[in-house]
């Protein structure tokens, strides 16, 4: 028997849905950390924007330019302009109260990648610029008899020469090997570095004022006005060494106050005293310690709600906010031994920063999965109140030790939690009350023997167990090591190129 209706176009229909589960499989692909370097890659669809920001450079560093020598000076003239051309977007890609979010639903530390990208092709563009001016000089200058201290010593090469190496450092000391053993110094640096990056491009060619110009309020604004004004709080604290003695907590609570301008075409940026959301992290600083300032995830659950001003009469509700601390070096193993000879001190908090991107995975996914790793228990814990706890009854997050427990309901959804540990000893970060409260409303919750005893888990495995049953969409957050991440962004690739919808979210600071 034939079919009445014949589909000639069933097999092209099909092929076209194939080529799109493999193109969408390789924007989501991570490749493996460049060799010796050990250079971790992010995926291909966030390389494939770098590099068409690179190429759209290059275009114009070579748009109708003659490459001969007579017109090296030209060259390295537009070198220069689009070193400049570029700064405001620098400036504009470190703000923390960051604008795009409101157009891509990503935070600041998401888009820090392309801020680290912007400041190496600003770096690139400077260098060619320096180098193309020494050449100039070296073919036309020298000749007439112009020696090269002479040259060096002007005011514009001189002032040209202190931005090209302020920025220079400030590239060098951003580095992540740097970072991890520096953090401090970098933090300083950092700061210093960029203003005096600034001046010395000012004071070097009039050109270049309008865009250090506005550079420069990107810089304050965002720095003034929301992290030391709008965005900064300060409240008495609890420290709380845990028996690991490499671990601490930091909790403190408030009264939520109204948030301000209910009415407002964009959402004002507010500090945490009206409260955060899941996933969200504060920048946090210790006076008695130093001015440092650090960022650490809020691993306490948001509250489900915040007042407003038309919610005037009621009585003020309260928030817990608990930070989970891991001490290596510098401000945190002070912040530790301080922990062990005094249980409060004054913080100040800067933040909230973090948006609902990972939240929005999980929430909209029949089948909500989250693979997390160590200390990434303070990203997975906040989803999973938000997922799972019956808010009809909790209007705010209860203390990591201690608080209302409201009664269970039940989901349609399947929310699974991965979590894997080096050390039986950091169960204690995510205590058994708290499994269980998340059990008891419908988690699923998978803890593999700790790595350190019986070796690394297979995820890929595990993640094909949760992920082959029937639900049509699956999300899944991840949050740990580079390794992990890596690893559960390539297997997710893998099963869209089967032809499964599944939605992918990393949590992890981007610098």
């Amino acid at each position: 028997m034939k079919p009445l209706l014949i589909c000639r176009n069933h097999k092209k229909r099909w092929s076209l849905w194939k080529i799109s589960y493999i193109f969408k499989s390789w924007l989501e692909y991570q490749p493996a950390p460049i060799p010796f370097f050990n250079k971790t890659l992010p995926p291909n669809e966030i390389s494939l924007i770098v590099i068409s920001s690179f190429v759209l450079n290059v275009f114009y560093n070579f748009y109708h330019m003659p490459l001969s020598v007579p017109y090296l000076f030209v060259f390295a003239d537009r070198c220069g302009l689009l070193f400049v051309a570029n700064l405001p977007l620098l400036y504009f890609l470190s703000a923390k109260t960051q604008p795009l979010k409101l157009f891509t639903g990503q935070s600041y530390e998401s888009l820090n990648i392309f801020h680290r990208r912007v400041g190496e092709l600003l770096c690139f563009e400077a260098f060619l610029h320096c180098a193309g001016m020494i050449g100039a000089w070296y073919t036309l200058l020298r000749r007439i008899g112009f020696s090269l201290f002479r040259f060096l010593t002007t005011k514009l090469v001189g002032l040209g020469l202190g931005a090209f190496v302020a920025y220079e450092v400030l590239y060098l000391t951003s580095l992540r090997s740097f970072r991890q053993r520096c953090y401090e110094i970098f933090l300083a640096l950092h700061i210093f570095l960029q203003l005096a990056g600034l001046i010395l491009l000012y004071l070097h060619h009039r050109t270049s004022r309008p865009y250090v110009i506005i550079s420069l309020a990107i810089f304050l604004i965002d720095r003034l006005v929301f992290r030391l004004y709008l965005k900064s709080s300060t409240h008495p604290a609890t420290l709380t060494v845990l028996s690991d003695e490499e671990t601490l907590l930091v909790s403190t609570n408030w009264d939520i106050t109204p948030s301000m301008c209910p009415l407002s075409l964009f959402p004002v940026p507010h500090s945490t005293k009206t409260g955060w959301k899941p996933t969200d992290h504060v920048f946090l600083t210790v006076p008695a310690l130093s001015m440092e300032s650090h960022p650490f995830t809020i691993y306490s659950a948001a509250p489900t709600s915040t007042l407003s001003p038309s919610t005037e009469g009621q009585d003020p509700r309260h928030a817990w906010l608990t930070l989970l601390i891991r001490a290596h070096s510098g401000f945190t193993q002070r912040l530790l031994s301080h922990a062990h000879d005094n249980k409060t001190i004054t913080i100040r908090l800067n933040g909230p920063y973090g948006s609902s991107h990972a939240l929005d995975i999980l929430s909209s996914s029949p089948n909500a999965i989250i693979v997390t790793g160590g200390s990434g228990i303070a990203v997975a814990y906040p989803l999973l109140w938000a997922l799972l706890s019956p808010s009809s009854r909790s209007h705010f997050a209860p203390d990591i030790e201690s608080g209302p427990t409201p009664p269970a309901r039940s989901y349609n959804q399947k929310v699974r939690l991965l979590w894997i540990i080096h050390s039986s000893l950091h169960l204690e970060w995510f205590p058994e009350h708290m499994r269980k409260e998340l059990e008891d409303w419908g988690l699923e919750l998978y803890i593999p023997g700790p790595t350190s005893e019986v070796g690394r888990p297979e995820v890929k495995r595990i993640l094909e167990s949760w992920v082959g049953g029937e639900e049509k969409v699956t999300g899944v957050v991840v949050s740990g090591p580079d390794g992990l991440v890596r690893s559960v962004r390539n297997f997710c690739a893998k099963e869209v190129r089967l032809g499964r919808e599944i939605r992918v979210g990393v949590e992890k600071f981007g610098w």
